[in-house]
């Protein structure tokens, strides 16, 4: 099971650069826009960090914050806000926050604290994806198939772990688009096809084909359709 993540942020340039950073990152991530989606995403549970901004429409963060903690003591949450004072630094952690991140901030560090959010509430084993003798460990981004390490580019192993999470199943080339490369697919482009040959050559270095083609259809992860 991956780390699934929920972005709580009403600005959509910050909430592209969010969603489009962690999903590289090998992340499962959802928006909300507001409190009241916030809320709406928050009551669906299943989430194993919350990244959330302290002003929103309707419901402000520190608001939603209390009100989430009355009925979630677990799922941490991490504010991510302009509101850079000790005094509300010190606000946000006493109503219940587990971390603070102060815009602008570097992704790198976002990164790094997500990965010790998760290792202290005890999830580190549901940051692993895996089939067969493939495996990801998306805290720590090592890859590897039949024990031996995997020397993956971001991409590819962002295309790797959606696969992975996709077992057996069929994937449309724009599917694959829109939850990797985030953009619609333009029926031109020979991207995806050169880094499945690139994954499928590192795979196969180590073990028989996994990733098969499936003309006008897509691609599949496991055994090859008969």
């Amino acid at each position: 099971m991956s780390v699934r993540i929920l972005v709580v942020e009403d600005d959509d340039e910050i909430a592209d650069f969010l969603l489009r950073g962690l999903r590289e990152e090998g992340f499962t991530v959802e928006r909300a826009t507001d409190g009241k989606d916030g809320w709406h995403h928050l009551q669906s549970g299943g989430w194993d960090v919350i990244l959330m901004d302290w002003w929103l429409p309707g419901t402000d963060g520190l608001q939603l914050l209390k009100r989430f903690r009355q009925v979630d003591q677990v799922t941490p949450v991490l504010f991510l806000t302009a509101k850079d004072a000790v005094s509300d630094r010190v606000k946000g952690l006493d109503n219940g926050a587990n971390d603070y991140l102060c815009k602008p901030f570097a992704f790198e560090e976002l990164i790094a604290r997500i990965r010790v959010l998760v290792r202290t509430q005890g999830q580190s084993t549901s940051t692993l994806v895996s089939y067969q003798d493939v495996r990801v460990d998306l805290a720590t981004h090592r890859a590897e198939r039949a024990g031996q390490r995997l020397d993956l580019t971001a991409k590819e192993q962002a295309l790797l772990v959606f696969l992975l999470r996709h077992p057996n199943e069929v994937v449309t080339r724009t599917r694959i688009y829109e939850q990797v490369w985030d953009e619609r697919y333009d029926g031109l482009s020979n991207t995806l096809e050169v880094h499945v040959m690139e994954l499928r050559r590192k795979l196969e270095a180590h073990g028989p084909r996994l990733i098969h083609t499936l003309r006008n259809r897509g691609y599949l992860l496991g055994q090859e359709p008969k």
